[in-house]
């Protein structure tokens, strides 16, 4: 239960039970911790006495969103988190999905997906660096070799000075960072909108292979009390104090300077050395056959790791702060304990071990030496009490029971409906059709290259080439090349995973459940059109206020459409993360953003494909997921003619599914030259971009076949060039086999089978009586980015 006031007399302490609220309120500020009223009083009320100012710093963080998930808990439940597939599911620092296997070894793919929003929109350079060092931490701590990186991310317009720099800072802090440590970034997005103009989304995916028999836990393993905490990495210095906290608020741009303080500082150098050391402790490990526990640094500090990896083993923990590595004398205890420095982990291990393993940090690889006062260090012990102690030179400072601190607390918060699309078969819905671009050839080129240019479709070669995608030398196809990055983890192994990620902001804007939805099929598709089989998802859900009843709808409708998708496709979530209060002071929130990751598993990699044409004289075909006419509410094309549309393409996961596996079949039986998925700007878009990706193969254009029932339907020729209806476009070697493998699986009534065309020798698209320049469009969609890196920053 604590300990006696008496023990803490000497320690100074938050006055909660005998303060007003309204006082309380402003104690609570003065310290600047976030904790509310009722849950400060609700602390008290449990220790029996007013925390010491260390402990309410300690809950404070524990207590947080970040941490918690108190607003989110009760709607995560739903999501489907098992599968065949699944090694380990979300509940640690990251979750495992089974690659197979090689040399009589089981492998797993390690991933972890986070989100490092605020600190990215107030320090854009160090905000998104220290996310790619916090997810790769996660990685790492489960055993695994990190090898590959994935950032979707999310600004607002290019033309704001400040979002632009926000944008070129996170860029390059991604970049930096990832090249620094050595580990490829494979795949992202780039979304920009009015909605992110305040609030930035910087996501971040790391994943990682070990084999199944060597992964070790984020938890201290049973038969541990009496075992040694160590503590590695960077000297605890000032950098990150209250952060947990700090990601928990609204941003306010009052408090900008204030909130930097809150930002950790990122060292990728002494990571890769970090790294690189860890793996040796792994490889000891392993050879003296221990079991033991290992965890990250991040979200509270030594306090918020110490106390889960014993908890989490049903153990308490005892730690001397005196004993942690500081960068500077007389650091107080409450930064020393709470705050958030990069670059630290934590082991619990044997007494027996821990010699050799200080060795291998401080000796073989030479710690001190990279970085002032860095280290392994011992710094407490594991107990059988289930208290969660820290003392200061001798003088107990917190002591509170475990199961209390690290449990958290729950909210059932009150919603209201949120926003929903216009069902396309709803009565009186709204059926007025886009102007037909294609009558007038100048329009159908001058409309084709506004949406190629659009800031959501043109080319993101600027922004993936600062990043090295291709370090490690297991990239098989990297960022530019396919829908989705692939990675071939095992030396010799044919065995290789794809992982994509996804989320359109444009939906969100509409129907957060919808756009959740499609988040999932278009992630999805991505890894089939490389031809690995869908094995797992992981998901950042990024929304505002949870405390406004509308906004928290939006997170809930959001959850639901997670579930859908993901149970009627059949794939778990193994890992995920969820980021609140994405809103200004002046109460504007993000689109809500349900950002999906997916990660596909490939037998043999030499069977995988790219998006680029192959050859001149190749059929080309549309494998359409839409059931009835396409819609262009959220659409590119929809913003580029600025009409306003409710309609978001129609979703049926059944026929979803049947097309994933016609083409998976397809690409495995040797029929798929080259396919790409249709998304941001339709079919239209698809094709360019296929043609453009099939430069090193020569002069390849394309001809849309004249007369085409495709273009025949009810909806008219400009949304079925344009409108972001989902599919496939596929370069087949035959497509006459390539009907016959679609109806094998069932889909000879079902499935949207549209021959498109030809490609050519000839540098142009020619569609209707338009005949349109590649060299042009490629030009329309290589310039707005092209000048990404151009303008004053703000």
């Amino acid at each position: 239960m604590g300990p006696l006031p008496s023990q803490l007399e000497t320690v100074a302490t938050l006055s909660v039970r005998g303060a007003e609220d309204a006082e309380l309120e402003q104690n609570l500020t003065k310290h600047g911790i976030a904790l509310s009223v009722a849950e400060a009083r609700r602390i008290a009320a449990e220790l029996g006495r007013d925390p010491a100012l260390v402990e309410a710093h300690a809950f404070d963080a524990q207590w947080s969103e970040h941490c918690s998930y108190k607003s989110s808990r009760v709607h995560l439940a739903r999501l489907p988190t098992e599968s065949p597939d699944v090694i380990l599911g979300p509940g640690e620092d990251a979750g495992i999905v089974r690659l197979g296997e090689w040399n009589g070894e089981s492998y797993g793919i390690v991933v972890a997906h986070e989100s490092h929003n605020h600190p990215s929109q107030v320090v854009p350079f160090e905000g998104a660096a220290t996310g790619i060092g916090g997810i790769v931490r996660d990685v790492l701590c489960m055993g695994a070799r990190v090898i590959a990186l994935a950032d979707p991310l999310r600004f607002g317009p290019l033309d704001d000075p400040h979002s632009r720099y926000v944008a070129q800072g996170v860029v390059d802090g991604i970049a930096a960072y990832g090249n620094a440590i050595g580990v490829p970034t494979i795949a992202g997005d780039v979304y920009f909108h009015e909605g992110f103009r305040d609030n930035c989304l910087v996501n971040v995916v790391a994943l990682g292979i070990v084999k199944e028999s060597e992964i070790i836990h984020s938890r201290a393993p049973a038969g541990s009390e009496g075992w040694d905490i160590v503590l590695v990495g960077k000297a605890t210095d000032r950098s990150g104090f209250g952060g947990a906290a700090f990601s928990s608020l609204v941003l306010d741009e009052k408090d900008a300077e204030a909130n930097k303080s809150a930002v950790q500082v990122p060292d990728p150098f002494l990571k890769n050395v970090i790294m690189r050391a860890s793996y040796r402790a792994f490889d000891v490990i392993r050879e003296l056959g221990l079991t033991v526990g290992f965890k990250d640094l991040g979200a509270g500090g030594i306090m918020g790791c110490t106390a889960e990896l014993a908890a989490s083993g049903g153990f308490g923990a005892r730690i001397a702060l005196e004993r942690c590595p500081t960068s500077q004398p007389n650091l107080p205890p409450a930064v020393i304990a709470v705050g958030e420095t990069q670059e630290r982990l934590a082991w619990v291990v044997p007494p027996s071990f821990t010699p050799r393993l200080l060795q291998i940090y401080n000796e073989e690889f030479s710690l001190p030496e990279i970085a002032r006062h860095a280290q392994a260090a011992v710094i407490g012990t594991i107990t059988t009490e289930k208290d969660y102690v820290l003392t200061h030179h001798g003088t107990e400072v917190m002591n509170v029971p475990i199961e209390f601190l690290t449990a958290g607390i729950k909210y059932e918060r009150p919603y209201t409906a949120p926003p929903v699309a216009e069902p396309i078969d709803a009565p009186g819905a709204n059926r007025w059709l886009l102007p037909d671009v294609t009558i007038d050839p100048k329009l159908f080129e001058q409309t084709t290259k506004a949406v190629l240019g659009h800031t959501d479709v043109a080319s993101r070669r600027t922004i993936f080439e600062r990043y090295d995608s291709v370090v490690r030398g297991v990239t098989s196809i990297p960022c530019g090349f396919a829908d989705s990055g692939v990675v071939v983890p095992i030396p010799g192994a044919p065995l290789a995973f794809a992982v994509s990620v996804d989320g359109n902001a444009r939906y969100a804007s509409i129907d957060p459940r919808w756009a959740a939805e499609l988040a999932v099929v278009e992630s999805v598709a991505n890894v089939v059109s490389v031809g690995a089989r869908p094995a797992a998802m992981t998901d950042c859900l990024n929304f505002g206020n949870p405390e406004d009843p509308a906004q928290l709808a939006e997170l809930v409708a959001a959850i639901d459409g997670l579930t859908l998708a993901a149970r009627e496709l059949r794939l778990p979530f193994v890992s995920g993360n969820v980021s609140l209060y994405n809103q200004s002071a002046a109460g504007k929130s993000i689109p809500g953003s349900a950002i999906v990751a997916c990660i596909g598993v490939i037998e043999d990699v030499s069977a995988s494909v790219t998006s680029g044409f192959k050859r001149v004289g190749s059929s080309v075909v549309f494998l359409r997921y839409a059931v009835s006419e396409p819609a262009i509410g959220g659409s590119v094309i929809g913003d580029v003619l600025g009409f306003s549309d409710r309609r978001l393409p129609s979703i049926d996961c059944e026929k979803i599914a049947m097309i994933n596996a016609a083409v998976l079949d397809s690409i495995h039986s040797g029929l798929v030259l080259a396919i790409h998925d249709v998304s941001d700007g339709g079919v239209m878009s698809a094709v360019a971009e296929m043609i453009f990706a099939s430069r090193s193969f020569g002069t390849i254009g394309f001809e849309f076949e004249p007369h085409n029932r495709w273009t025949d339907g009810p909806e008219g020729a400009t949304e079925a060039y344009f409108s972001e209806s989902g599919g496939f476009v596929v370069e087949a070697t035959d497509d006459e086999a390539l009907r016959t493998k679609c109806s094998q699986h069932g889909l000879a009534s079902m499935c949207e089978f549209f021959w498109l065309g030809r490609t050519t020798g000839s540098p142009h698209i020619l569609a209707e009586k338009a005949i349109l320049s590649v060299s042009e469009l490629y030009k329309a969609w290589s310039q707005p980015l092209g000048s990404f890196y151009e303008g004053v920053l703000a």
